[in-house]
């Protein structure tokens, strides 16, 4: 049986008093372990009506393009995370305009915050988990080797709404979607 790293105590499954899910609760000191969304951020962003996309040197969907994006980590906001991801993967210098996109990857317990962001500098290059990265007209993007379906979605929202000031759609893959726009 395993058991909670702090009180070392045994750890099961059940219903905690005041919850109506089973969680895993350690049977000394009561703690409940919550097992909570990810959360992933991320940016278009883009120059000269060129869109930064980078090819991923990692599993999953080692080879196919991307937005610089990736999971939240702790103690940052969601702009800051993903001003870090552009530069851990691209060595990109983004400045964010607005939220672009909330997207809700239920199966995968995912929401994906996507802002829309100016490149400050074309001069980009791979970083650590990354092959390659370029920037594409909406023409060129090699839509058929897209790592995500939320890559696709992501493009195409900021595609039809890049000269809007404010904007924030959301889509789910269960076909259901809503746009709310700010203005």
């Amino acid at each position: 049986m395993p058991k909670y790293p702090i009180s070392g105590g045994p750890i099961s499954k059940r219903v905690p008093e005041g919850d109506n899910r089973e969680r895993l609760v350690c049977n000394i000191c009561d703690y409940i372990e919550y097992d909570n969304p990810k959360i992933v951020t991320g940016v278009v962003a883009a120059k000269n009506n060129r869109i930064l996309l980078c090819k991923r040197d990692i599993e999953p969907q080692k080879g196919l393009w991307t937005l610089p994006a990736g999971f939240l980590e702790l103690g940052e906001s969601p702009e800051q995370g993903a001003l870090r991801e552009a530069s851990e993967e691209a060595n990109a210098s983004i400045s964010i305009d607005s939220l672009l996109a909330i997207y809700t990857i239920t199966r995968l317990s995912m929401i994906q915050l996507i802002y829309r962001g100016e490149l400050m500098d074309e001069n980009v290059s791979a970083g650590e988990e990354t092959q390659d990265v370029g920037l594409f007209s909406f023409d060129n993007i090699p839509w058929n080797k897209l790592a995500f379906p939320s890559v696709s979605w992501a493009l195409n929202h900021y595609h039809k709404i890049k000269k809007e000031k404010y904007y924030a759609p959301f889509r789910n893959p269960d076909g259901q979607s809503g746009d709310f726009n700010n203005k």
